[in-house]
């Protein structure tokens, strides 16, 4: 049985780094750029916790709608900090989970977890950026009655994990200089997706520039700015939570 475990592990593996776009296995992650430390503290807007993810809260709220993010592979959590805090300042609480060996594969249900210990957030949203993307596909599609929405960065579902038929909001917000996970292999993933699913391209931005790590192996030069298309992701991104709050105003 934990040969057969681990074979599954290995195979989810193998088709995860093919389907999300990702580089070659680094031996080491990509660790945090300094903006991404910066945006780890706490101040009068956001309040952040580090124990045990990463939370991004509006200071002094209890929000009704939250984003749990899933890693890319091999890239250190704290890479997503002023992403998150960004959307968090906004008026919602999100929630970056770091994985084991930094490869959300190897916990894809990692989001139960903080969905059962902040039972206050009545909707939620589960995403991630490239194979981060698509374990929270996969993580969606196993467990539809927990989940509201869905944000794929940089990123797209398995075969396995058709969610065409799924009553969910979701965004899928790529560049169209991703060398990875292309303009064509997002298009590929729409009959994978609602029909309702909203497709956001960010002119001239690349792979890497979803995170706060660097430059990422074969990906393609970004034309703007690491800044310019943080605030265009999160934007669209905001743009889903804000449409899951209005559904619970009007309840």
């Amino acid at each position: 049985m934990k040969a057969r475990n681990r074979l599954a592990i290995l195979l989810w593996l193998l088709l995860a780094l093919l389907l999300a776009g990702c580089s070659a296995w680094p031996l080491v992650p990509a660790g945090p750029m300094p903006e991404a430390l910066a945006a780890l503290q706490s101040d009068a807007q956001v309040t952040v916790a580090t124990e045990p993810w990463l939370v991004f809260q509006p200071t002094g709220q209890e929000p009704g709608v939250g984003l749990i993010l899933y890693p890319g592979a091999r890239v250190d959590a704290r890479a997503y900090a002023p992403a998150a805090r960004a959307i968090a300042a906004e008026g919602y609480v999100v929630v970056i989970v770091p994985m084991p060996q930094d490869l959300a594969v190897l916990a894809p249900d990692s989001a139960a977890a903080v969905i059962a210990a902040m039972p206050s957030v009545g909707h939620w949203t589960v995403g991630g950026h490239s194979m981060g993307g698509a374990m929270a596909a996969s993580f969606v599609h196993r467990n539809p009655a927990l989940v509201q929405g869905l944000v794929l960065w940089a990123s797209y579902p398995g075969p396995a994990d058709d969610l065409s038929g799924a009553s969910l909001a979701a965004v899928s917000i790529y560049g169209t200089r991703d060398g990875w996970s292309t303009p064509a292999k997002i298009d590929a993933s729409r009959p994978l997706l609602p029909p309702t699913t909203r497709f956001v391209a960010v002119d001239g931005g690349n792979h890497a520039q979803f995170g706060w790590y660097g430059d990422q192996l074969n990906d393609q030069t970004a034309t703007i700015s690491r800044a310019d298309q943080q605030a265009q992701m999160v934007a669209a991104t905001v743009d889903l939570l804000a449409h899951l709050q209005g559904e619970g105003q009007g309840r």
